[in-house]
């Protein structure tokens, strides 16, 4: 069994879940059962995702959690793209977010090659 706190995917993608959820607290209130609720769900996805993976037995299983981690990764990559051009991002924190996001998921395409190699 692995422990997933070690990995630096789970520790990246768990601040960017604090951050997701610290950001959206100032967008429109509108928003509140749409964007927020999706973005907030597609961040926490990825490193709970991850943590129920490393928990498996094989390899094989692993990597599927780590494949849907990944497509939560790009998930968020566009609700971030989004919320820039509806205005609820400025141009310095979407750099900020686009950037950690796409570490994120150059860390996780990387496992999952080294997991099916």
């Amino acid at each position: 069994m692995r422990n997933f706190k070690k990995y630096d995917i789970w520790k990246l993608s768990h601040q960017l879940t604090l951050e997701i959820y610290h950001i959206t607290k100032n967008f429109p209130n509108s928003e509140k059962y749409q964007l927020i609720s999706q973005m907030q769900r597609a961040a926490y996805s990825i490193p709970s995702n991850f943590s129920e993976g490393a928990g498996r037995y094989s390899d094989k299983e692993f990597n599927r959690f780590i494949q849907i981690s990944l497509g939560s990764a790009h998930e968020l990559e566009y609700f971030i793209f989004l919320s820039k051009d509806l205005g609820y991002l400025d141009e310095i924190k979407f750099q900020e977010l686009d950037n950690n996001i796409n570490t994120l998921k150059k860390k996780i395409f990387s496992l999952s090659k080294k997991l099916t190699s």
